[in-house]
């Protein structure tokens, strides 16, 4: 049973600490890489969101073929543009984000990866090589579907973001059965691959296995598409700060919700797209303040 396995966590972790003599330095610098044709702005959107974390610096790092289009969304990040293949990344960007890591405090993969062969090696390979903590969403986890076996290999900590879909793939279950099994599956998992595992939904379930935490915001404004761009992008912002991962995912998941329910009380659950709940960060960052 989940809680012979694992201990219940009730409470939000703290912030991270802002001295009031830090500068950008002192809030870590996040690595974001992701995008492809016709979705620029799911990697966009994380990177936007690991700037509204706290974060002291942002990279964006998109294939070359959407990059100007990346670079357009927002003035305060920097952007990178990566080898592609006109499309989607190609196996020849790994040198680059190997350069692109130096310095930086934290990773974000997967945003708008797109779901080519050679974009799904080069996941696998960074996933395994890099040693920052990273957070894989989205096609990033659709890397590993078939050859989960390869998510013991990374050399660093690593954060997982599946809605139910993403993580019946990884499972090779039904997304029936893992709504069924949420606690269950998600502590199993995590403690089977030695990752956090950050399972979305209704009631969002973080776990490293040891721990598990039941998430208490959010709404079905959060249910649009670039929702979870926003989430991932919080995280590695929040992780670059020098937070524990599996105190990053708590916290960064108690903000997303909170966002989401705030911009559902503004603009309506219906009108509500990921832009509204990365502006609506800043309320919630107010009311945890409270």
């Amino acid at each position: 049973m989940v809680e012979q396995n694992s201990r219940q966590v009730t409470t939000v972790p703290l912030a991270p600490a802002r001295p009031s003599d830090g500068h950008k330095g002192t809030f870590g610098s996040v690595l974001v890489v992701g995008g492809s044709r016709g979705m620029a702005g799911a990697v966009a959107l994380a990177g936007q969101a690991a700037l509204h974390s706290g974060a002291g610096l942002v990279t964006v790092a998109a294939p070359s073929c959407v990059a100007d289009i990346v670079a357009q969304f927002h003035r305060a990040y920097m952007t990178a543009a990566l080898p592609c293949d006109g499309v989607c990344l190609s196996l020849e960007a790994e040198s680059s984000v190997d350069e692109l890591v130096q310095g930086k405090q934290a990773i974000a993969l997967g945003p708008g990866l797109g779901k080519n062969g050679e974009a799904a090696g080069l996941v696998q390979q960074l996933y395994a090589k890099l040693q920052l903590p990273l957070v894989l969403d989205a096609d990033g986890l659709n890397a590993f579907v078939g050859c989960e076996e390869k998510l013991k290999n990374a050399r660093g900590p690593r954060i997982l973001t599946p809605h139910p879909g993403e993580f019946a793939r990884l499972l090779g279950r039904s997304v029936a059965e893992v709504q069924q099994n949420r606690e269950a599956l998600a502590v199993s998992f995590a403690e089977c691959y030695g990752v956090v595992c950050i399972l979305k939904g209704e009631a969002t379930i973080v776990t490293d296995g040891r721990r598990l935490y039941r998430n208490t915001t959010g709404s079905t404004a959060l249910s649009t598409g670039g929702s979870g761009d926003v989430l991932t992008g919080l995280i590695a912002g929040l992780t670059a700060q020098g937070m524990e991962c599996t105190e990053a995912a708590q916290l960064g998941v108690w903000l997303h919700g909170k966002a989401g329910e705030l911009a559902g009380a503004k603009y309506s659950e219906q009108y509500t797209s990921a832009v509204e709940i990365l502006s609506s960060l800043s309320d919630a960052w107010l009311l945890l303040r409270e």
